[in-house]
């Protein structure tokens, strides 16, 4: 009899093959750090005609003249970084709307990066989210890429939804909606980022592979491509904080990881939404990325 109460509640648990949203992560780690006031954090890099702030909006826009992009004033050595985006509807080919940690000025040529990426589509069909990892990459086509890629379980075009990015000493987790779509755990050195990183956010041309590895290209007929960015967040250490401060967590548990309702929610989006994942792209070299052994 217990045994078979223990099915019952196992199988109400479980996640539907026919649901469309992800189990409740039964944590909310965006309601545990306060929003930042863009021109206190952040600070225009490029493009300004192209940049606007409307109380605590911020419109970036791409046309055929230029896109636009933004940074951090403080790098940072672990931190949680989010911020709600709201994508642009429509013919988006070959335009990338980024949200992500560098240190490109820094170490140009050789640097680090943790990207959270929307890749433009064509009309009828859904925007991928690409997260991406990288160590020491250089600008020659010898990065290492460490992409996964997700179709999302809304309409992104809609409304704002919140995106991050969880970096400490240990591990990276990707979060939509605080739901941990993704973690990247540090299994040595070489292929874990350790040095200060600043956030970036960005809207640009990358029609030479954008969508379907280039196969669309950006339309300028559908100008101006517009994303909205509103409730950043950069919270933890920064590369100026002492030795002694703690690196911030995406779980309940100080000591990092995910709980079992993250871990549960986590592996439900990577089952029904993940359209790419390179450790099981078996035209990839994966001697080049050792995380993947096993």
């Amino acid at each position: 009899m217990a045994l078979m109460y223990l099915f019952a509640i196992l199988f109400l648990m479980a996640p539907s093959s026919n649901a469309s949203w992800p189990p409740s992560p039964g944590y909310w780690p965006s309601s545990k750090f306060k929003s930042i006031n863009f021109y206190k954090g952040l600070r225009n890099l490029w493009g300004p005609q192209h940049q606007r702030l409307d109380h605590s909006a911020l419109t970036i826009w791409l046309d055929r003249t230029s896109g636009s992009g933004f940074k951090s004033v403080r790098p940072f050595r672990s931190g949680y970084f989010g911020a709600s985006i709201k994508l642009h509807p429509g013919y988006t080919a070959g335009v990338i709307t980024a949200f992500y940690l560098s240190n490109s000025e820094a170490h140009p040529g050789f640097h680090d990066e943790v990207d959270i990426e929307f890749l433009g589509t064509t009309f009828g069909k859904p925007y991928t989210l690409q997260t991406n990892v990288y160590i020491r990459g250089s600008g020659d086509g010898k990065i290492i890429g460490r992409e996964m890629k997700f179709h999302l379980w809304f309409d992104p075009t809609k409304k704002f939804h919140h995106y991050a990015i969880l970096w400490s000493p240990k591990e990276i987790i990707f979060l939509v909606d605080d739901v941990p779509i993704r973690r990247y755990q540090r299994k040595s050195g070489a292929t874990f980022p350790l040095r200060p990183m600043w956030l970036y956010g960005s809207i640009w041309d990358a029609s030479s592979w954008a969508t379907e590895d280039g196969k669309y290209k950006a339309d300028y007929r559908y100008q101006p491509f517009v994303a909205k960015y509103t409730n950043f967040k950069a919270s933890g250490c920064s590369a100026y904080a002492s030795h002694w401060c703690h690196p911030v967590s995406a779980s309940p548990y100080r000591s990092g990881g995910l709980s079992r309702k993250q871990y549960w929610a986590m592996r439900w989006v990577q089952r029904y939404y993940m359209v790419y994942n390179y450790c099981q792209d078996h035209k990839r070299d994966h001697r080049l990325t050792p995380e993947c052994w096993g």
